[in-house]
């Protein structure tokens, strides 16, 4: 496993991909989205799903796809789902509306195909961002891997997971309520 590195040092790959950029969540919950306003602004009830141009994420976003490129993801889900994915499903239509698609798909359909337990970021299917968390849910670090096992093994797993996620609006009127 190569070395841990903060997450900031591999920032600059959200602006200078070329084509493409991919992440699999699989957490039940982020610790950097519990300790943000938008999650306080979510448990007071406010409509947190819009796209909001000054917020950095939907700024990036929306200037990488209106350069051609693209932003995907997939979330994996408990049933039912956990807090932190209730709020990431609430938040996560203001980043397709940035021009993210992100797509769901329950946990235990993704431990049926094989997928891993690990988040992780491919870039243009030659880099990949692998997160190591804290028992807390906070980022520690990542790994960030580029030859030719782990990057085809990537591939894979986006290449599947895509096949059998769901557009989030669409995964939205599935889910069960939780009250």
């Amino acid at each position: 496993m190569p070395d841990l590195v903060p997450f900031d040092d591999i920032a600059h790959l959200f602006e200078h991909f070329e084509h493409t950029a991919w992440r699999l969540e699989t957490q039940s919950g982020y610790a950097s989205d519990r300790s943000g306003a938008k999650w306080q602004r979510w448990k007071a009830g406010e409509n947190i799903g819009r796209y909001e141009p000054e917020q950095p994420w939907h700024a990036g976003v929306r200037a990488q796809t209106d350069a051609g490129k693209r932003f995907e993801r997939v979330r994996l889900v408990d049933d039912p789902p956990s807090e932190g994915q209730r709020f990431l499903l609430a938040s996560g239509l203001g980043n397709v509306e940035a021009g993210e698609d992100i797509r769901n798909m329950y946990r235990s359909d993704a431990q049926r195909i094989g997928l891993p337990d690990y988040d992780f970021w491919l870039f243009d299917s030659q880099i990949v961002v692998r997160f190591v968390f804290g028992d807390d849910g906070a980022t520690l670090g990542v790994h960030v891997a580029e030859d030719a096992e782990t990057v085809v093994r990537a591939c894979q797993v986006r290449d599947v997971t895509w096949h059998y996620a769901t557009r989030t609006t669409e995964f939205q009127q599935r889910v069960r309520p939780t009250v």
